[in-house]
């Protein structure tokens, strides 16, 4: 049975969150703030963690950001009463898997809970290594060297590079990397992948000013050559 884990703080959101996913056979627990819900999740195992942006103690962004630096890769989906898109960015770059506005409708809600948590079940069929200029991935283990030296990429820019090694010569849009990477349709904040790329070229290009490896196609997207 798969498990998962609710953190919020509004006790009949807590309640109809539930009674909805018990009926659809998960196995559910809850934290009612920010520090019981870290922990929770730090001590215990989960298959996806429904995550409040507002909470008592500690906010939803920062228990996400501390699971993904404690190298906790856990699907999130956050639940957020702010519309602003501020909110939004923030969440994906922290590490979110999804986000969810209230108020929201439950079939809404457990069709993106399925959609992640089947994602999250797909087998990887290829190749664990994958070597390029000086950096060779491991996709298997989630492990990255660069002139031999470990190279420390996070869930996100691990599934960046395996779609671009995937679509390698092809010219990819940032609809595609939010689509396949980000799990969004038509997700309209395409800005978020312009920084995360930025930042993986600063980690991956010898001169990141002058990328070798991650192209830029203007107005488009961008090309692997590797």
């Amino acid at each position: 049975m798969q498990r998962i884990l609710i953190i919020e703080d509004e006790e009949d959101m807590v309640l109809g969150l539930r009674k909805n996913l018990e009926w659809e056979g998960f196995e559910v627990v809850a934290a009612s703030d920010g520090e019981a819900g870290l922990s929770r999740a730090l001590t215990d195992s989960h298959d996806l963690i429904l995550l409040d942006i507002m909470l008592p103690k500690l906010s939803g962004l920062d228990v996400c950001r501390r699971l993904r630096n404690r190298g906790v890769n856990t699907p999130v989906i956050m639940l957020t009463a702010r519309g602003q898109e501020i909110d939004k960015v923030l969440g994906l770059e922290i590490g979110a898997d999804d986000y969810v506005t209230k108020p929201f409708s439950i079939r809404e809600l457990l069709a993106r809970v399925r959609a992640i948590l089947r994602r999250a079940s797909i087998p990887d069929t290829e190749s664990d290594v994958y070597r390029f200029g000086d950096v060779e991935l491991n996709f298997g283990r989630h492990q990255a060297r660069k002139q031999g030296q470990a190279l420390e990429l996070s869930p996100r820019e691990f599934g960046m590079l395996r779609y671009f090694v995937q679509h390698r010569g092809e010219t990819v849009t940032r609809d595609q990397l939010l689509d396949e990477v980000w799990g969004y349709d038509n997700f309209p904040l395409t800005r978020t992948v312009d920084n995360h790329i930025a930042r993986l070229r600063q980690k991956i290009e010898e001169n990141p000013s002058e990328p070798q490896h991650i192209i830029t196609v203007h107005r488009i997207g961008y090309k692997f050559l590797g």
